[in-house]
């Protein structure tokens, strides 16, 4: 089962016609869906750290879910909220390169102005078409993130309905299934901002984790009966093992005009004189014999051959990729000089495609 499949199996269940139901869900007994979405939560988490998550423990589970690549927010929750791979949707990473602009990154997360997101993000979300034909939608999330070009590309359509605390969030998620059909989607990055600061299985994560089973426990007690509950996550998480800044005492900038990507997956932009010819092959083999068995390395010619963001490629998404797209094996992670202070100081990363990081969880109740 894929991140890709379950939203619109959901939907199938309340009655959207134009989805199909590959997940096997069924119809939605009260016409009443929670998603709760954990940022960082990989399928990994609830056998290793269980005691930890009681109330996570007893959901049922499916077996675990593949995430699209790269392993990381942006990617991941379009995925999950158009139905579709990265090489249709086009958000293929935390950055990647704004094509045409003279160099400019765009920021996933953070967005730019300069860039209209139903164009740059142009498939039609769950959201857009569940409401279109009378589905009660909402988001339930930080009201930081209501206005940003990310929400707008990735989740638009639904009713917005800001919450910073947890009361907040379980009032929000009961305003938005007291109608039905209806379909309310939570999201909780605690556990996220707690690995990336201090690391997977750290005490600090180890608490997040705990606040995470304490939200799963107040949903479950407080939603509609007949509601079908379902927790899943956009990727998991390692913790370094191993650092590289690219072209620091080595020459893996040699041809290289802008990096891109995040720490464990990157996209990586040619200077103009290797983009020709076989020079992306020559610029890949450096890296290989540089970095041996540590990353995959692919031109985007062999990236788009080997699937690696779907078996569709839009032309946006060809002209977003990178040159090069190189990922980690291991608990390495590739810093960019430019932010080598940032990159370095996190502990757990993401955005490859170890089992760690790109199997997620999917966890199912229906509240009695």
């Amino acid at each position: 089962m894929h991140l890709a499949d379950i939203t619109p199996s959901i939907f199938a269940g309340l009655g959207l016609s134009d989805v199909y139901d590959s997940c096997g869900f069924g119809e939605s007994p009260q016409g009443r869906d929670c998603l709760l979405l954990v940022d960082g939560l990989g399928a990994d988490v609830i056998e290793k750290y269980g005691e930890f998550a009681p109330t996570l423990s007893r959901l049922t589970f499916f077996p675990p879910i593949l995430t699209a690549f790269p392993t990381t927010t942006a990617t991941s929750l379009t995925t999950l909220m158009t139905g579709t791979l990265p090489g249709t949707h086009g958000m293929l990473g935390y950055t990647v390169r704004v094509p045409r602009s003279g160099g400019r990154i765009l920021n996933s997360l953070k967005w730019d102005e300069r860039v209209d997101p139903r164009m740059w993000q142009p498939v039609p979300t769950l959201f857009e078409r569940g409401s279109a034909v009378g589905i009660t939608v909402s988001h339930v999330a930080s009201r930081r993130y209501e206005n940003t070009g990310f929400t707008q590309a990735a989740f638009r359509g639904a009713t917005y309905r800001g919450a910073n605390i947890l009361p907040e969030m379980v009032e929000e998620a009961k305003n938005g299934l007291k109608r039905a059909p209806s379909f309310t989607y939570l999201y909780l990055n605690d556990l996220d901002v707690a690995g990336h600061s201090s690391g997977v299985g750290s005490e600090k994560w180890l608490l997040a984790l705990a606040f995470v089973d304490h939200a799963v426990k107040t949903l479950l007690d407080q939603l509609p009966k007949g509601t079908r509950f379902w927790l899943t996550s956009d990727h998991g998480m390692v913790n370094v093992e191993g650092k590289i800044i690219l072209g620091h005492e080595n020459s893996l900038l040699e041809g290289i005009s802008l990096v891109a990507g995040e720490p464990r997956a990157r996209h990586l932009y040619l200077e103009d004189r290797f983009l020709k010819g076989s020079g992306p092959d020559e610029i890949a083999e450096n890296w290989r014999t540089t970095l041996g068995e540590s990353i995959e390395i692919y031109t985007r010619r062999e990236a788009i051959n080997a699937n690696l963001f779907g078996l569709f490629i839009s032309n946006d998404a060809s002209d977003r990729m990178g040159d090069l797209i190189a990922f980690t094996r291991g608990g390495l992670i590739l810093i960019d000089p430019l932010r080598e202070k940032l990159e370095s100081m996190m502990v757990g990363h993401h955005g490859a495609l170890t089992d760690a990081e790109k199997f997620v969880p999917l966890g199912f109740a229906l509240i009695p």
